[in-house]
């Protein structure tokens, strides 16, 4: 299977590295590239690519507006956002949007190539560590409170206990380990979650759990 990947960047060197990383790989194909969000937008209505690779900060419409146009219109395409640490204010919004994951501008092309496929697989991409990182930034000032959203009333007292330890950027295997469970089990439990919570990846369990006070605080 070949996945179709869309540039967004309004900076020509940066997607020009890019697309050499990616067209080097033989599953791999760079449809487009946007020089802003609203070009972005338009871009992958009618190009359809699996994969948008989408800067924060871009004129016109910046990153942010332009996935949640995205993700609101219904499009399959999964949203990689491009960013750097210095842009910590902008990841929740970007969560919220419906962005499946981060990747930092200088990631190793490896990395690069692997985080592509996992989000094509339905994964996110943000690492446990970064996941922590984000979350100390980006959503402390979240009240902590439920909401009243009665999708949580679905959920079995295990289910809690995984969307929890989600929350918290442990990976399937670091679950795993804390409930003992296998791996496989933790992945059944995730993908459950998604269901019952209408969520479109693992980035989306962190943010409903954090604004329903599903999830320990950090400072």
């Amino acid at each position: 299977m070949t996945v179709s990947v869309l540039l967004a960047d309004d900076q020509p060197l940066l997607s020009l590295g890019l697309r050499l990383v990616l067209e080097a790989q033989p599953d791999i194909t760079v449809v487009g590239e946007a020089g802003n969000g609203a070009q972005a937008v338009t871009m992958t209505r009618a190009l359809r690519p699996d994969v948008v690779l989408m800067d924060v900060r871009m004129p016109v419409l910046d990153g942010i507006e332009a996935t949640r146009e995205i993700v609101g219109s219904g499009s399959p395409a999964r949203i990689l956002m491009l960013t750097t640490f210095d842009l910590d204010e902008y990841v929740y919004a970007a969560l919220r949007a419906g962005a499946s994951g981060f990747l930092l501008k200088d990631v190793p092309p490896a990395e690069l190539i692997t985080a592509i496929h996992a989000v094509v697989g339905g994964h996110a991409v943000v690492a446990p560590a970064v996941t922590r990182r984000l979350l100390d930034v980006a959503l402390p000032h979240l009240p902590g409170k439920p909401t009243g959203d009665e999708r949580r009333e679905r959920l079995t007292e295990r289910e809690r206990q995984v969307l929890t330890l989600v929350a918290r950027g442990l990976s399937n295997q670091e679950i795993g380990a804390e409930l003992h469970l296998s791996e496989a089990t933790v992945k059944a439990h995730v993908g459950r979650l998604l269901s019952k919570l209408e969520l479109r990846d693992r980035v989306q369990i962190v943010v409903y759990a954090y604004e329903n006070g599903l999830a320990p605080r950090t400072a």
